[in-house]
């Protein structure tokens, strides 16, 4: 399940460091985006939100992570994965020899559905637009969906995350990498082997090597 990628021994991924600062934006791309859609009301979770939560990160980056819809923290602070999972996801990207500044993190939904739930069809068609503007200007050379929801709605598939997982597919002619989320991964810590694989093959593809003592 591999696929070939380097062999690398699997880091402890701990969720205890602090999350980074926000990655500084293109102030003449994504910032125009975000403003455009700052009062967005194209489904009825505009209304209901506390901030929205757009992204951050590198505005260039060869890698962006794509989660489905903010959380409680993320409303809060208005960042994407800045709860418990987002803990995790930084320690991910720790493990890979990068920090949180040198990639681009956003989700599908830009705004938290109630309770969590999962986001409607109408929500995913009326906020997707807006993500592909977002890749349109980072251009990155890989996306790593995070989570079953994610791939499935990016790959437009019912296909399980436990096949998707492991190789890439297309998005928009980027190639994309579904690995499991990691609000999963803190239920399912035995899981964390078969994303370290992803990981690695997203590595090999962008030619990230671990130096000794990053990972």
């Amino acid at each position: 399940m591999s696929d070939g990628a380097t062999t690398v021994d699997q880091p402890v991924f701990e969720i205890d460091a602090k999350v980074d600062e926000a990655g500084i934006e293109d102030l003449t791309t994504l910032d125009t985006i975000h403003e455009k859609i700052a009062d967005c009301r194209k489904c009825g979770l505009g209304s209901m939100r506390t901030n929205l939560v757009f992204g951050e990160g590198n505005p260039h980056a060869d890698l962006v992570f794509v989660g489905e819809a903010p959380g409680e923290q993320e409303d809060r602070q208005g960042r994407p994965f800045v709860g418990r999972a987002g803990q995790l996801l930084t320690r991910i990207i720790e493990a890979m020899g990068l920090k949180r500044h040198d990639v681009y993190i956003c989700n599908i939904l830009k705004c938290r559905p109630p309770g969590n739930r999962n986001p409607k069809p109408a929500e995913i068609r009326a906020c997707e637009p807006f993500l592909l503007q977002q890749l349109d200007v980072i251009r990155p050379k890989v996306i790593c969906a995070l989570g079953t929801f994610a791939a499935k709605t990016l790959l437009d598939t019912d296909v399980p995350i436990s096949l998707l997982r492991g190789k890439f597919h297309a998005y928009h002619g980027i190639k994309l990498m579904p690995t499991y989320h990691p609000a999963y991964l803190l239920r399912n810590p035995g899981s964390k082997k078969q994303v370290w694989e992803d990981v690695q093959v997203i590595m090999k593809e962008l030619n990230i090597q671990v130096r000794p003592g990053e990972s």
